[in-house]
């Protein structure tokens, strides 16, 4: 058996470390009621899922702690839509994650508090809106990736980035790129009352136009197939430079082949453009 208190200590007294132990839990108290009354916003890790009797109906509560404290925060003040048929997966994805939220009322009886991540995002989103502008960088936290598009968060407020403002290049798929909780550096395009754009291309190298002195019209170059859709095939010359051929007649390619492209044409206006012909598929 072995433990603090089974060191034999000159004047060691266990009334004393009760009593300090109970003011730590005092201090913790302290800080949550003054929290709760200054609608502060604060951040601690979700660490599970919990049913609770919320306002006379069973609810699924997120769990979160402050000391030795449990937090319970309703998914009605999670900040997503429970009207969502996806829901409970975005509130389970935000598990193990550092969020915010403010106390809506506690009780030192039931040693428990009650939160709302949906008013902490709110109002973080007012701050947000009063210090960005067109041309702000900013990190998006991503929350959400489909294939073309990811649902990133800069600040309670969510944005919604095609798959084209992520890259100069061709992107087959962005789940193979980013997952929740990634960390993307971008820059706001465009404020209006009804969304905010934002992109990551501002802050990334453009290859165009200089890399068009590398491809000239009838020349051929080695490429890797980068995507293959029903209108073509896209193949990578360089990192965000790819042409798009037509379909083989005979013969068909998959993602990650090596093919050997004729540059037929380069087209400048409306967007950069190289459109090329596979002429033959690399063993």
């Amino acid at each position: 058996m072995s433990g603090l208190n089974d060191i034999l200590i000159e004047g060691y007294n266990p009334d004393k470390v009760a009593e300090l132990e109970r003011e730590r839990q005092y201090d913790v108290w302290n800080d949550i009621a003054k929290a709760q009354q200054t609608e502060r916003i604060v951040g601690e890790q979700l660490i599970g899922f919990e049913t609770h009797r919320i306002n006379d109906r069973k609810t699924l509560c997120g769990v979160v702690r402050i000391g030795k404290v449990k937090g319970l925060i309703p998914i009605d003040e999670s900040g997503i839509n429970p009207n969502d048929p996806y829901a409970l997966n975005k509130f389970r994805a935000l598990a193990n994650m550092q969020i915010q939220f403010i106390i809506l009322r506690y009780s030192m009886e039931a040693d428990m508090f009650v939160a709302s991540r949906k008013k902490a995002r709110d109002l973080t989103a007012q701050i947000t809106l009063s210090k960005i502008k067109e041309g702000y960088n900013i990190y998006c936290v991503v929350r959400e990736v489909e294939k073309g598009h990811l649902i990133g968060d800069i600040g309670g407020i969510d944005v919604h980035v095609p798959a084209f403002e992520l890259s100069y290049g061709w992107v087959d798929d962005l789940r193979a790129m980013y997952k929740h909780g990634d960390h993307i550096r971008v820059q706001v395009t465009e404020i209006t009352d009804e969304k905010i754009k934002v992109s990551r291309k501002p802050l990334m190298e453009n290859p165009f136009p200089e890399c068009l002195s590398r491809y000239v019209p009838n020349g051929e170059y080695v490429g890797t197939v980068s995507g293959v859709q029903a209108y073509g095939i896209f193949v990578a010359l360089e990192e965000g430079v790819d042409c798009l051929a037509q379909h083989l007649k005979f013969q068909s390619v998959e993602k990650g082949s090596k093919v050997l492209v004729r540059i037929l044409r380069v087209e400048t206006k409306g967007g950069n453009k190289i459109h090329a012909k596979i002429v033959r598929v690399m063993v």
